[in-house]
C-alpha cells in the first residue's frame, strides 16, 4: 500500500494521458526484485489460477481485498488484473477442459493479456444480445458478424491473436481507465477448430452469467476502493459520515457476493446488487 501511494499515485495522471507505464516506474519496481511492472503483477494475474497451472490458488474474497486496496490509488492497473481473474480465469477454470487449462492458464498466470469479446455496438447493456454468428464446417466453426439466434445459441470460442480473419482496429476513446484498453474486434471468416470450444455448444449464456457474477463483484469493490480514497480527503464531516455508512454497506454487499461465489452458491443476484449499489454510491461520493 505504501509503495502504491508513494510511487504509483504520482504517475497515475501521466499514465492515463499517455496510456503507457513510464520507465521511471518500471525502474522503481525493478528495485523490488522484478524487471517490469507486469512481472510485479504476475502474482495478481494468476491469483485465482490453481497452483498446478502456475497460479496462486487464491479465492475471490482475498482477490477483492487486493482490488480494493490498489483501486484506491490506480483503478486502471486493478482493472487489468481484475479482468483476468474474474472473467477469463473464471471461464477457463470452471468450464475449460484439461487440455485448454494446460495450454492457457500458465500463460495467463505469467501475465499474458487476454480479452473477452462480449459487448457489441447494437446490444447496449444487454450482454446476451449478440450478433456474432458461427457456422459449422466439418470439425471447424466459421465465425462472422451476422445475426445470432438468441441467447440459447451462444457458444464460447478461444481465438488466438494473429489468427487469419481477426482484426483489432482501434482503441475506444474513454473518459478514463486508459491503460485497460477497450477495442472493437472484427471477425471475418475466422476458422475456429472444435478444440477451441469452451464447454458445450450453446452453453455460453450460462457460462457468461457465471463469469459476470464474478466480474460485477470485482467492479463493486473497485468502486469501494476509489470512493474510500475520496473519503480520506473529505473535509465536510457530516457528508463524510453519511458516505462512510453507505460505503460500509457497499463493502458488505460485495464481500457477501464473493462468499457465495467461493462456496459455489447461487450468486447472480448478489453480484448484480453489489455492482449496482457500489457504482451508485461511488458516483455520489466522487461527484
Amino acid at each position: 500500500a505504501r509503495f502504491s501511494k508513494e510511487k504509483i499515485a504520482p504517475l497515475v495522471r501521466q499514465m492515463e494521458e499517455t496510456q503507457v507505464v513510464p520507465d521511471e516506474l518500471t525502474k522503481e519496481i525493478a528495485e523490488l526484485g522484478v524487471s517490469t511492472i507486469f512481472a510485479a503483477l504476475q502474482e495478481w494475474f494468476g491469483y485465482r489460477i490453481p497452483v498446478e497451472y502456475g497460479g496462486v490458488g487464491g479465492d475471490l474474497f482475498s482477490l477483492l481485498l487486493i482490488i480494493e486496496e490498489v483501486g484506491k490509488v490506480d483503478p486502471t492497473l486493478t482493472s487489468v488484473f481484475g479482468h483476468h481473474n474474474t472473467l477469463t480465469v473464471s471461464i477457463f477454470t470452471q468450464f475449460g477442459n484439461e487440455e485448454q487449462k494446460q495450454k492457457y492458464l500458465p500463460k495467463i498466470a505469467a501475465g499474458i493479456t487476454t480479452s473477452v469479446c462480449l459487448s457489441e455496438s447494437e446490444s447496449g447493456s444487454d450482454a446476451f444480445a449478440l450478433q456474432t454468428h458461427t457456422v459449422r464446417d466439418g470439425d471447424d466453426f466459421i465465425l462472422n458478424g451476422t445475426p445470432e439466434k438468441g441467447y440459447k445459441g451462444i457458444t464460447y470460442f478461444i481465438v488466438d491473436v494473429g489468427i487469419p480473419g481477426l482484426s483489432v482496429t482501434r482503441k475506444e476513446e474513454k473518459l478514463g481507465l486508459h491503460l485497460a484498453s477497450n477495442c472493437p474486434a472484427t471477425m471475418e471468416n475466422v476458422r475456429a477448430p472444435s478444440s477451441t470450444v469452451i464447454g458445450e455448444i450453446g452453453s455460453g449464456y450460462k457460462m457468461m452469467a457465471h463469469a459476470l457474477a464474478d466480474g460485477r463483484t470485482g467492479v463493486a469493490v473497485l468502486a469501494v476502493g476509489g470512493a474510500r480514497s475520496v473519503l480520506d480527503h473529505a473535509a465536510i464531516q457530516h457528508q463524510m459520515a453519511k458516505a462512510s455508512v453507505e460505503m460500509e454497506a457497499t463493502q458488505l454487499l460485495s464481500y457477501n457476493a464473493a462468499r457465495l461465489i467461493d462456496q459455489n452458491m447461487p450468486c447472480l443476484k448478489a453480484g448484480s446488487m453489489a455492482k449496482y449499489y457500489a457504482t451508485k454510491v461511488a458516483s455520489q461520493v466522487c461527484f
